[in-house]
């Protein structure tokens, strides 16, 4: 499954490589408010919690906009393309759980420099590291739920930002290897993305990604509904991948290059 799901992401990014680039290119604009903002405040007034509330803006308006884009790129995932018509009006749906991953990841930020930090400098040096491990690791698993957050939003559709948070939770908890991988293979993306000024394969190409694993998943829990006693260890994941492989099908180096010519 693994190797199918990047085999896919890379084709339906190159599919969509003009469109992808543009909307890597508005997060690269948004997440300049975050940044220079508030050193562009502080430069006429010092006050630190300014800082933090333009911080939160900026993180705010980065998410948000994420948010929208992940609603925009589901049809690549169902083997369709999507026009920037539908990025903008997709803000208006996608606004408030922009809203709560925004606040989420504000606090995940205070909790690893202020928080843990503030604990591992108690006086009780036992009480304080123990306090600090327990903090990580949640913040940890918290960031493993919330990377599906947005790709649940889109395809899933819940009835709410709790349900949404909820079946986050439930994603990662059932499939931990999983989440892991993603997590590291986003990041080597990012850094990747370092190369190409952050226009490929970019935030937007993450969310991609993201929204390529789950929606591969869900076949997983559609064959476990309809074979309930099966052993949900043994997957059979080349039987669920044979439609998925044969509309993806092959690509020669010749053929990305050159589409026209095959």
């Amino acid at each position: 499954m693994i190797g199918f799901l990047i085999k896919k992401t890379f084709y339906d990014l190159w599919d969509n490589l003009f469109k992808i680039v543009l909307l890597n290119l508005g997060f690269f604009a948004c997440s300049a408010i975050p940044i220079f903002l508030p050193r562009l405040a502080t430069l006429f007034i010092q006050s630190a919690a300014l800082e933090i509330a333009l911080t939160a803006f900026g993180i705010l308006c980065c998410t948000v906009y994420l948010s929208a884009a992940a609603l925009t790129i589901k049809p690549v995932s169902d083997y369709s393309s999507f026009t920037f018509k539908e990025f903008l009006q997709s803000f208006k749906k996608a606004w408030p759980a922009g809203l709560v991953l925004g606040l989420i990841v504000f606090v995940i930020f205070l909790i690893m420099t202020v928080i843990i930090p503030f604990y591992l400098q108690m006086e009780s040096p036992v009480l304080g590291l123990a306090l600090a491990a327990i903090i990580f690791w949640t913040a940890v698993f918290a960031v493993l739920s919330i990377q599906y957050f947005f790709t649940v939003i889109a395809r899933l559709n819940p009835s709410g930002l709790v349900k949404a948070l909820k079946k986050c939770m439930l994603i990662a908890f059932d499939n931990t290897a999983l989440s892991f991988f993603l997590i590291l293979n986003n990041i080597i993306a990012l850094v990747v993305s370092v190369f190409f000024a952050f226009m490929f394969p970019g935030p937007v190409g993450v969310l991609l990604y993201l929204d390529e694993a789950l929606r591969l998943r869900l076949l997983k829990y559609d064959w476990l509904e309809a074979n309930p006693n099966e052993n949900r260890r043994k997957i059979p994941w080349d039987a669920l991948l044979i439609e998925e492989r044969e509309r993806t099908g092959t690509r020669t180096f010749r053929n990305f290059i050159f589409p026209w010519k095959e």
